[in-house]
């Protein structure tokens, strides 16, 4: 992984450190995972079941999205979508309906950041 993508990676929210340890710093990997991460269809869920109103959907949609960001280390997702999960878990739909915008714009920030830096 070049020095750049390392720094795109970095400047859109991703703990490249935490991710190198769960990777046991094998950049081949962990690129090959990232690219997976935009044929996951948790948040293209999430979105669906936010305006069907579904709060049992968007749980677990959003629990799972969480686990996915967590394991890739992608902070700025993971913590746009933490509190969201919980409110979904309590049942709180309309709170965690409402963090929907920070949700999708961190999800289209690592999105573009991952097509631009592994075309």
């Amino acid at each position: 992984m070049t020095d750049e993508a390392k720094q795109e990676l970095l400047n859109a929210g991703v703990d490249l450190e935490g991710a190198m340890e769960r990777f046991l710093h094998n950049e081949a990997m962990y690129e090959k995972f990232l690219k997976k991460f935009l044929a996951d269809p948790n948040y293209q869920e999430l979105a669906t079941a936010v305006a069907e109103k579904d709060c049992n959907k968007a749980f677990t949609a959003s629990h799972t999205l969480k686990g996915v960001c967590g394991n890739l280390a992608l902070q700025g997702l993971f913590h746009a979508i933490r509190d969201q999960v919980e409110c979904f878990r309590s049942e709180k739909f309309e709170e965690g309906a409402a963090m929907m915008p920070a949700v999708t714009e961190e999800y289209d920030k690592i999105v573009a950041t991952i097509k631009k830096t592994f075309p």
